[in-house]
């Protein structure tokens, strides 16, 4: 018995799809790869550097422990117990403003975006009143150290300059914190009246990789800040109240109470500061009181048009284009009676797959359109003079090359609109299953399976 040559030429088809899928799964591998290098090229800048920036304070901060006796297990030995604990006075009022002034940095092909950032900061007690420590063991003895301001960063390398000053007049700052929980700099007050208006301002210049934040540890927090990037993305646990974002920059204003955040408990509680997001989706869960650090308001330097973000996302679209590429040979043939080879469709499907590691190519070095147009152009014209040829004509090659580059600009329209992809892909799809279904509506296909077992005896 005969195997039907039409389904003979289908299961040779199908083995040619898939060693396309594994040639497009080896170009989705190479673009992984770049992705990891280019994480790699971020690392290296912000151990270089410094990396995504968060800030806490200035908050009025004081060191207590506490001793007690307790038995140890046997329960005839006593033994002296301790813990530390801080007693924190967050500002009234804190004003920050500023601007972020990005400075792209290079690491072979790898771009990464850092900024310097020069902060105003202005924070305001009304009164200035610690809260009272409390024992909390019967026989606790407590032992309280001198007030201090404190100034939590999440990478005080990024420090250039810090000028402090208390109430008009100069205060040293020196480096780290004696909070075990956080890194920055910190001022040892000078005999301060309890009740009494405080009022101390910070000049910091910073540097910082991608990301800034700052976390609203005060009664009332209002933060301005203006860059000359066009592209944020803002983020953490507060939406700025107001922006505006343009090709010259954006500016941004945020306003946050207390009655809004806990970030003031749990400085005190010494949960951690975050810089950067814990999700791995640039665009997943924040970080913040999800994932158990301090709430923040945050902007982050993005590029809109990654080219390997943008490549990964253009090689899922890969197996549809062969497939539909497939079809359109198919069709011809069946409307034709021009035969193609097995040999023929796995060249052009090659073809078709090695537009995404030449665009992949492309991209790192020349701006993502123009590495699109390159690509796109030099496969529709390959295409176009070998269809001439496999398909016995010039017409019907310009007819193919035309609608190859058609693909190339509908899968160029899902790359740039994120947002409504799914629904121009389906719309897509169903028009080219309805072109499909229209132009072989009144074929015979018992009787062209038929011919063709006729025509393989």
């Amino acid at each position: 018995m005969k195997l039907n040559p039409t389904f003979s030429k289908l299961a040779i088809l199908a083995v040619v799809s898939l060693l396309l899928c594994l040639v497009l799964a080896q170009i989705g591998g190479l673009v992984h790869e770049r992705q990891m290098r280019q994480r790699e090229a971020a690392r290296s800048v912000e151990q270089a550097l410094a990396g995504p920036q968060a800030l806490a304070g200035p908050v009025v901060a004081r060191a207590c422990k506490e001793h007690w006796t307790t038995l140890a297990p046997d329960n005839k030995t006593e033994v002296v117990a301790s813990r530390v604990f801080w007693l924190v006075a967050a500002p009234a009022r804190l004003q920050v403003s500023g601007g972020v002034s990005p400075e792209v940095r290079q690491r072979g092909l790898f771009k990464v975006n850092t900024y310097a950032t020069q902060l105003d900061m202005q924070a305001q007690w009304d009164s200035l009143v610690l809260p009272a420590p409390k024992a909390e063991q019967a026989n606790g003895r407590l032992n309280c150290g001198e007030a201090q301001l404190v100034v939590a960063l999440s990478d005080p390398r990024g420090i250039r300059a810090a000028d402090l000053r208390l109430n008009g007049q100069p205060l040293r700052a020196l480096p780290g914190t004696p909070h075990p929980s956080y890194n920055g700099l910190h001022a040892p007050l000078p005999e301060l009246k309890a009740g009494e208006p405080l009022q101390v301002s910070l000049k910091l210049s910073l540097v910082g990789s991608q990301r800034l934040g700052l976390v609203p540890a005060a009664g009332d927090t209002q933060v301005n800040l203006q860059s000359s990037w066009p592209h944020p993305s803002f983020g953490g646990q507060f939406l700025p109240l107001a922006h505006e974002v343009g090709v010259s920059g954006f500016a941004a204003r945020w306003a946050v109470s207390s009655l809004a955040s806990t970030a003031v408990a749990d400085l005190q509680a010494g949960k951690p500061l975050a810089a950067a997001p814990r999700s791995a989706s640039p665009y997943g869960v924040d970080e913040g009181a999800a994932s158990g650090g301090l709430d923040v308001m945050a902007v982050e330097l993005i590029d809109p048009v990654n080219p390997y973000v943008m490549s990964d996302r253009a090689i899922k679209y890969g197996l549809m284009f062969i497939a539909l590429t497939f079809v359109t040979v198919g069709l011809t043939e069946l409307l034709t009676g021009r035969r193609v080879h097995p040999v023929q469709y796995l060249l052009v499907g090659l073809a078709i797959s090695l537009f995404f590691l030449l665009l992949l190519s492309l991209s790192e070095h020349l701006p993502f359109l123009v590495a699109y147009l390159i690509a796109a152009v030099a496969a529709a014209g390959v295409l176009t003079q070998y269809a001439a040829a496999m398909l016995g004509g010039w017409a019907r090659g310009a007819a193919f090359g035309g609608g190859i580059a058609l693909l190339y600009g509908a899968l160029y329209v899902l790359l740039s609109r994120e947002q409504t992809a799914l629904v121009i892909g389906a719309v897509l799809l169903f028009a080219v299953l309805a072109v499909v279904m229209m132009l072989t509506r009144r074929l015979d296909w018992y009787r062209l399976g038929a011919e063709s077992l006729r025509q393989g005896e």
